[in-house]
């Protein structure tokens, strides 16, 4: 399976540390876009991630563009985010998965929405609730992954 986690310019380091530590239990690639506001060694990353950090697969990005040009051809894109009618659970996740997140205070570029409505699933919460902290969404979609795939 190949099993990929993009971060676009996540803003804090312990979460992106959580996240690598969750690709590195199931084989996920991280992918990390930025710009971020810190440097991925940074020791608040790497202490998230504690004795796993060795075993993640990484990449990293300067920017978008750079991201998307180095995707292979019809990559299978789904994007998490708040507010879609289809819930991370309606979905069949195929082999050749890739989930992207936005930045914890913005979430994902209005532009890259637009251009994929049909490939936004959310994850459930009540009303009064603006979302999820970035490392457990993530966790929570891609242990669904795991799960139709019996990683």
């Amino acid at each position: 399976m190949n099993f990929n986690i993009v971060l676009i310019t996540p803003e804090i380091p312990q979460n992106t540390g959580n996240i690598g530590r969750t690709c590195a239990a199931i084989g996920a690639r991280l992918h990390i876009v930025g710009p971020t506001p810190f440097e991925i060694t940074e020791k608040a990353a790497r202490r998230a991630g504690l004795d796993y950090w060795q075993h993640l697969d990484l990449m990293q990005y300067a920017s978008l563009d750079e991201f998307f040009s180095s995707l292979p051809p019809n990559a299978n894109l789904t994007l998490v985010e708040t507010g879609s009618n289809t819930l991370y659970t309606d979905i069949t996740y195929p082999e050749d998965t890739w989930l992207l997140f936005g930045c914890e205070t913005k979430g994902l570029p209005a532009e890259l929405l637009n251009a994929n409505k049909g490939r936004v699933v959310s994850i459930p919460t009540l009303p009064h609730i603006r979302s999820l902290n970035l490392s457990n969404a993530v966790a929570i979609v891609a242990f669904e992954v795991v799960r139709q795939h019996e990683l």
